[in-house]
């Protein structure tokens, strides 16, 4: 658990960072924000930027050497970007409600117009999170894909009853930045939802209902010279 403070100590929850950092060479410093399920974008420009702070946002962008950006989930689409000419790179946090407010194009623009990265050379990481074997929705969420996406939102649901669906999240996110011009074949998914899998990943939609907490996952991009 890297983030669940709610649900665990914070003394667990730091050791666990540490312990997820070491891994890394050159002791990079990590970057997170409190996420709201919005679609701001926050730029860490310096290092003064980097910490827990209070700043909500669900996107993280930067170019500094030697810092990671963070997302934290548990069933959201954590989606990590990095343009490897101009060395910047983002990530994001996309449940439905990010996904829906265009949050990974909204990044991708903020990297456009900060850093003068180009779509086209952008490689991203679409991580673990509920799949859409599992992930079920209300007609809530149904109208709201509706009303941002159209008619193309019909791909991503698998109607189960009156009201209700499977939304396909990864699919929903994968399109998003391929309309921004990123290359197919620089996309890659990972083939795991966080639901059917609590053996590896937390899932909030299956360990909170069923244990009444969850941790949360972290997932990072940064640079090194």
């Amino acid at each position: 658990n890297l983030a669940g403070f709610n649900e665990d100590t914070a003394e667990n929850i730091y050791e666990n960072r540490r312990r997820f950092l070491a891994a890394f060479d050159g002791a990079p410093l990590l970057a997170m924000v409190w996420q709201i399920h919005g679609d701001t974008v926050k730029t860490i420009a310096t290092v003064s930027d980097i910490g827990d702070s209070e700043d909500k946002a669900d996107g993280l962008i930067s170019d500094l050497d030697s810092v990671l950006v963070g997302v934290k989930t548990a069933d959201c689409v954590p989606v990590l970007i990095g343009d490897p000419t101009t060395r910047s790179f983002a990530a994001v946090h996309a449940g439905w409600r990010g996904t829906v407010q265009s949050i990974v194009k909204k990044s991708i623009s903020e990297l456009r117009r900060i850093y003068g990265a180009e779509a086209k050379n952008m490689i991203a990481a679409i991580g673990p999170a509920a799949g859409c074997e599992n992930y079920e929705i209300g007609q809530d969420v149904i109208d709201d894909f509706r009303d941002n996406f159209g008619s193309d939102s019909a791909k991503y649901f698998t109607l189960t009853r009156e009201g209700h669906a499977l939304v396909d999240l990864h699919m929903a996110n994968h399109d998003q930045l391929t309309a921004c011009g990123l290359d197919p074949a620089n996309i890659y998914t990972a083939p795991f939802c966080t639901m059917a899998r609590p053996d590896l990943f937390f899932s909030y939609r299956l360990e909170k209902h069923r244990y009444g907490k969850t941790g949360r996952l972290l997932s990072v991009i940064g640079r090194q010279n």
